[in-house]
C-alpha cells in the first residue's frame, strides 16, 4: 500500500499543533502509512522546526522573505533534510506541491491562493481556514468542481455537520453551535473597556489571537455562518446558530421529518482533523472520551445580536451575495489587526466593518461578485483601504 503523503499549510498554529499531533501519533502506530511533504508557518521558525522534527518534510516554508536564512540555518542545526523556501509564493509551492491531503489552516485571506493551488490540482482539502470561502465560495467551488478536488470540513462546526448530513436532499436547516466567547455575560459598558488579552482568552478552545478575538465578537460564528452555507449549498435563512457555552455539541442537523442530529465530543480540534485525515473511514485518535454523566447538564440559548452585531452584519452580507461576504472579512481582519494593537477599542470592530459595509453598498460595487482571484484581491485591498480610512476617523 502506497504512503498517503500530507502538507500543512499553516504548521505553526493551533489547528497545526492539532494535526501534527495526530500525525505523529497515526505514523508511530503505522510505520510508511504516511509521508509528509510540506510544512509552512507564519514567522514561528522555532516552532515549525519542532514540528518538523516530529514529521521530516521534504519542504519548509515561511511566510516572511526576509527569515529565509534564519529558516535554512535552523533546519540545517536540527539535521532536517529538508528543501526551504521563504515568501508568499514559497506559501503558494508547498499548495502546489505533490502531496494528495492538505490542511488548509493558514489564518485569514492570505490562505486563499495557497489553497487554490491545492484544489487545481484536484487534492483533497482538509479546510480548517473559514476565510477563503467567504472571500471567494463561488470560485472555490467551481475550481474545485472543475479540478475533481475534494474539500473536507474541519472546522468543528462544519465537520459535525459533515459527519451527520445523512440526507443531504431532506434537510430542514443547519444549527451552529457557539460557546458566546469570553463576554458571553457582559453588559455592552463592560465589552467597551475590554483589552485584548481579555479578548484571546477562549474559555473552551485553544486558538490563535485573530480568531479569538473573532469569537468574542461573534464573527467568528458569522464567517462559520457564511461557510456552512457554501459548503452545504444552503441559503442564510436555513442557517440557525445557537449559544452553547460547554462546546460539546459542535453544530446540529434538523430534518424534514422532525429529526435533530448532533455531532458530540469533547472540544478538542483533534477530533475532526482525524476525521478528515481518515475520511471515508474512521481511525481511533488519543483524544479524551465524553462522560455526558459528568456534565449533567448542557446548556442552549439564542445568540444576543443586539450585544453581538456581527452576526447579523455576516447574515446581511451573505444574504447580499457578490463582493459583500469578502468585504465583511476584509473590514473585520483590519479591525481586529487595529484591536489587538491596541489603536481601537473592542467595540469599534464591528462598528467598522458595519460603516464599511454600508460605504461599499453606496457605493454599488459590492453587488459585483469576484470572477477571478484577481478580483477578489481588488475587493480585499479596497475593503481594507476604507476600513484603515474608518479607523482614522474613530481615533480619539
Amino acid at each position: 500500500m502506497n504512503a498517503r503523503r500530507v502538507s500543512i499549510l499553516g504548521a505553526t498554529g493551533s489547528i497545526g499543533e492539532s494535526t501534527t499531533a495526530v500525525l505523529a501519533e497515526w505514523m508511530a502506530r503505522e510505520p510508511g502509512a504516511y509521508e509528509v511533504e510540506a510544512l509552512t508557518g507564519g514567522g514561528r521558525i522555532d516552532v515549525l522546526i519542532a514540528r518538523a522534527k516530529l514529521l521530516r518534510p521534504r519542504f519548509l516554508a515561511v511566510a516572511d522573505r526576509a527569515s529565509l536564512d534564519d529558516l535554512r540555518a535552523a533546519a540545517s542545526a536540527a539535521g532536517l533534510d529538508a528543501e526551504v523556501s521563504a515568501g508568499p509564493e514559497a506559501l503558494i509551492e508547498a499548495g502546489a506541491r505533490d502531496a494528495d491531503w492538505v490542511m488548509s489552516a493558514i489564518v485569514g485571506a492570505a490562505a486563499l491562493e495557497p489553497t487554490l493551488a491545492v484544489i487545481r490540482r484536484g487534492a483533497t482539502v482538509a479546510l480548517a481556514n473559514k476565510e477563503c470561502l467567504v472571500c471567494a465560495g463561488p470560485l472555490v467551488l467551481e475550481t474545485a468542481r472543475q479540478s475533481g478536488a475534494t474539500l473536507l470540513p474541519v472546522d468543528s462546526e462544519h465537520n459535525a455537520i459533515f459527519q451527520v448530513l445523512t440526507h443531504p436532499d431532506a434537510v430542514e436547516k443547519l444549527i451552529l453551535t457557539a460557546t458566546g466567547g469570553p463576554f458571553r455575560t457582559l453588559s455592552a459598558a463592560a465589552m467597551a473597556a475590554v483589552t485584548p488579552a481579555q479578548a484571546i482568552n477562549h474559555p473552551r478552545w485553544k486558538m490563535g489571537a485573530k480568531i479569538s478575538v473573532d469569537s468574542a465578537t461573534l464573527m467568528n460564528k458569522g464567517l462559520e455562518l457564511i461557510e456552512a452555507g457554501y459548503l452545504f449549498g444552503l441559503p442564510e435563512n436555513q442557517i440557525d446558530v445557537v449559544v452553547h457555552p460547554q462546546a460539546i455539541v459542535h453544530s446540529l442537523v434538523a430534518y424534514v421529518d422532525g429529526s435533530v442530529l448532533a455531532q458530540l465530543s469533547e472540544p478538542d480540534m483533534r477530533v475532526p482533523i482525524a476525521y478528515a485525515l481518515a475520511w471515508p473511514a474512521r481511525k481511533p485518535v488519543a483524544t479524551k472520551r465524553l462522560d455526558l454523566a459528568a456534565w449533567a447538564s448542557l446548556e442552549f440559548a439564542p445568540p444576543d445580536t443586539t450585544k453581538f452585531p456581527a452576526l447579523r452584519l455576516a447574515r446581511e452580507a451573505f444574504a447580499a451575495g457578490g463582493a459583500a461576504p469578502a468585504v465583511l472579512n476584509a473590514a473585520n481582519e483590519t479591525a481586529v489587526a487595529a484591536f489587538l494593537d491596541n489603536r481601537i477599542g473592542f467595540l469599534e470592530i464591528t462598528a467598522i466593518v458595519d460603516r464599511v459595509l454600508n460605504e461599499a453598498a453606496r457605493g454599488g460595487w459590492i453587488a459585483i461578485p469576484p470572477s477571478c482571484f484577481g478580483d477578489v484581491l481588488a475587493v480585499d485591498a479596497r475593503a481594507r483601504e476604507m476600513a484603515r480610512d474608518s479607523l482614522v476617523r474613530s481615533s480619539p
